[in-house]
């Protein structure tokens, strides 16, 4: 768009709509899962950029919790830093709720997760919880679940007997090289491998010796997704 002023200069005026960026939508959807904390409880959290953006919104509310757990060291870090208590699983007896992010969900809350390489305790914590809340914007909303590599967290010796099994399976495993877990373990990440039965493929993978944890948490969904968009936080259960 141009203008011209009294002088008789002409003036380019730039502009631009704004959009949400997707570090907005998570801080967004990370604000609204405070609804979900109850007080006097100890919570699970997870591991991620959204988990950061709620541990980072939880502090403001610390004194109303009685404590939590992490999914990760770099979590339980960054709680201690907030001054927010951080427990052992096994000193505890459950969680009220289990609150983190995702790497990809379907309609039906079949999630992959452990884009950070915390999937195996993610999937622990997040079964230690009553509930399961999800956070994640609006563009890891799918149909069918696979477009986001899939991780899946393996014993080193095991690697390459399990990476000809991912392949009998269609999919292209490819090792995730210079990162060991915080159990002491290497990942996979199975690319180019539409998931169309969740549950299913979970419990097959489950069966390869070798494979701690598949980041398919489709046999423990969540119990909800808050979900950002433009419009503000769409709820889905």
């Amino acid at each position: 768009m141009t203008s011209r002023s009294r002088t008789g200069i002409i003036s380019v005026i730039a502009y631009k709509e704004y959009f949400m960026t997707q570090d907005e939508m998570k801080k967004m959807v990370a604000e609204a899962a405070l609804e979900y904390v109850e007080p006097g409880t100890i919570i699970g959290i997870g591991t991620g950029s959204t988990a950061n953006h709620f541990i980072d919104c939880l502090a403001g509310i610390k004194h109303k919790i009685d404590g939590t757990v992490a999914s990760s060291e770099a979590s339980a870090e960054r709680l201690k830093s907030h001054g927010i208590p951080v427990l052992d699983l096994n000193s505890v007896d459950g969680l009220s709720v289990y609150i983190d992010g995702a790497d990809e969900t379907n309609h039906h809350l079949h999630l992959i997760k452990g884009g950070g390489g915390a999937l195996t305790r993610e999937k622990i914590v997040a079964g230690s919880s009553r509930k399961f809340v999800s956070l994640a914007d609006g563009r890891k909303l799918v149909d069918i679940l696979g477009s986001f590599p899939r991780p899946i967290e393996v014993i080193p010796m095991a690697r390459s007997m399990v990476a000809r099994e991912l392949v009998k399976r269609g999919g292209q495993p490819v090792y995730r090289e210079n990162f060991v877990t915080d159990n002491g373990n290497i990942i996979l990440d199975i690319h180019n491998m539409e998931i169309m039965e969740p549950v299913k493929l979970e419990e097959e993978l489950n069966n390869i010796p070798g494979i701690v944890t598949v980041g398919l948490f489709a046999k423990r969904p969540a119990d909800v997704l808050l979900l950002g968009t433009e419009e503000g936080v769409e709820k889905l259960k």
